[in-house]
């Protein structure tokens, strides 16, 4: 099987760094035209100079806050009208502060709910036009194992994370009908500075050195290993092909076997 994604457009959110910039390449390697998404403006024009360049390719920004979904929902219209509608959308979000849920403050769970759920919602509602015309759309969302098994410690990206799982499959069901396909993509620990800084949180917390907290956490992925951002990004890539026509409406998790859950 080979897989290819010449001639589409892909946004992909949050592209900067980790897993979200991982995917961006890929699905750039496979031929898609890729438009990187993110707060920072000059940070965006540099991981889009280290996108693959060819004729016919002209690789694209958008500069937006996820704090701001009007300003979200502008922007990314906008963009749509300059430079055409999108095939592929990835959300991908940086994940709220860790902490426990009963003691987050209401404000935490409604700024988690923003940019992780609204913000979806907005750019869902302004790419979806588009990729019914196109009769080709992939909505990718990439959210946490903590859909199926909730992660001590990160109460409010728990709650947001199954709001975000729930949305998805309501989603997905509507949008069958019309050859898009809406599925959530769950890695587990993944080398990236969101796990580093989570290892080092809870080794501050349990004052015992971060190495402690990584055996324990390695110790719970059968793979005996982190996962590399590439790897979750193979599988994002796989989604967005015609290949994955068929997969609609799953929970994918990449974690090297460490959910138990069916």
């Amino acid at each position: 099987m080979v897989i290819t994604l010449d001639g589409k457009d892909a946004l992909v959110c949050g592209s900067t760094q980790g897993i979200g910039l991982a995917a961006a390449r890929m699905i750039a390697e496979l031929g898609a035209e890729v438009t990187l998404a993110a707060r920072s403006k000059e940070r965006l024009l540099a991981q889009r100079a280290g996108l693959p360049k060819d004729a016919g390719r002209t690789h694209g920004i958008l500069v937006a806050d996820w704090n701001d979904p009007a300003d979200l929902e502008a922007k990314v219209k906008l963009h749509i009208r300059e430079r055409g509608p999108f095939h592929i959308l990835v959300n991908n979000t940086g994940g709220p502060p860790p902490g426990d849920i009963i003691a987050a403050r209401p404000e935490e769970l409604q700024q988690a709910m923003t940019q992780h759920l609204i913000c979806n919602q907005v750019l869902v509602q302004a790419v979806v036009p588009g990729m019914r015309e196109l009769g080709y759309g992939r909505i990718i969302n990439i959210i946490s194992t903590s859909v199926r098994q909730p992660i001590p410690g990160l109460g409010v990206s728990n709650t947001a994370r199954g709001a975000v799982a729930s949305w998805a499959k309501t989603l997905s069901l509507e949008l069958a009908p019309f050859g898009i396909t809406v599925n959530n993509v769950l890695p587990g620990y993944t080398d990236t500075d969101r796990l580093r800084n989570l290892i080092e949180a809870r080794a501050a917390k349990a004052g015992v050195p971060p190495a402690h907290i990584e055996r324990e956490m390695l110790g719970q992925v059968p793979a005996g290993r982190f996962g590399r951002p590439e790897e979750i990004a193979a599988v994002i890539a796989f989604l967005a092909s015609p290949a994955a026509s068929y997969v609609n409406g799953v929970s994918l998790p990449v974690d090297g076997g460490r959910t138990s859950a069916i």
